[in-house]
């Protein structure tokens, strides 16, 4: 799931952060999801092992708005249309539900692949 990223670079610098942070934003509205009711982790693909791990651990509720959203969109999508402005998402409300829990499980099997590869000595008896 995880590819490499700039934005740690990025938000280290101020100066690049002040011209970067309004440009990610007219983005994120030109892209349009938000006109449909998706949030930002909506647009994951689920072809990933680690992503259905990652929806299989989502609370209840969370993953059935998720299912919701997404059903919505698709429908609209296939009406042609959007949905009314009051129904689109805030940017306040595009929060990562998503993404922690990839994240979590990202650095769950990393650890477990160190674990497995580790070699184990026994200490000679003198």
């Amino acid at each position: 799931m995880s590819a490499p990223s700039c934005a740690n670079f990025m938000m280290k610098r101020p100066w690049l952060r002040r011209w970067i942070i309004p440009l990610a934003e007219w983005y994120k509205n030109a892209a349009g999801y938000r006109q449909l009711g998706l949030k930002g982790d909506d647009l994951i693909p689920e072809e990933n092992d680690i992503v259905l791990l990652a929806l299989k651990r989502l609370p209840p509720k969370e993953a059935y708005d998720r299912v919701f959203r997404l059903r919505r969109a698709f429908q609209c999508s296939l009406a042609h249309q959007l949905l009314p402005k009051d129904q689109h998402t805030k940017p306040e409300e595009d929060d990562l539900y998503l993404t922690p829990v990839i994240k979590e499980i990202e650095a769950e099997l990393k650890e477990r692949e160190d674990l497995e590869a580790m070699v184990i000595k026994k200490r000679r008896k003198w």
